[in-house]
């Protein structure tokens, strides 16, 4: 329900379409960012819970940390979507937001890497 709602007050639907259209200073326009704001956590979330529960016993040590830091960097990336261009191209408050989700997990699954070598080492 909650994400319905983010989903109507964020006129999101309007701002894909824009974006699929290549019309992405109307994506902007039509935009409520302050709504829009939720959705990357809530997306995220909900991915990473389905991924948890899809597990059987217990999920892996430290599984949230891609989930966390791709919600993070794809917040950033909405917040400079308005603004940010790469290699001269305004991509928007779609395309750019899920562009920003590869550094988010890249980062995320090499923090976690990091973490659980250090970990291992500590219970040594």
């Amino acid at each position: 329900m909650l994400e319905v709602i983010v989903n109507l007050y964020s006129k999101f639907n309007t701002a894909i379409i824009y974006s699929f259209l290549g019309e992405i200073d109307k994506a902007i326009e039509v935009a409520n960012f302050q709504w829009l704001m939720f959705y990357p956590c809530l997306y995220l979330f909900t991915i990473w819970d389905a991924y948890k529960d899809a597990h059987v016993a217990e999920p892996p040590k430290l599984s949230f940390l891609p989930f966390v830091f791709s919600a993070y960097f794809v917040t950033v990336g909405l917040i400079c979507s308005t603004k940010v261009k790469l290699f001269g191209i305004l991509f928007g408050p779609v395309w750019l937001p899920m562009l920003f989700v590869i550094p988010g997990l890249v980062i995320g699954f090499l923090l976690r890497a990091i973490l659980l070598r250090v970990m291992a080492a500590n219970s040594s």
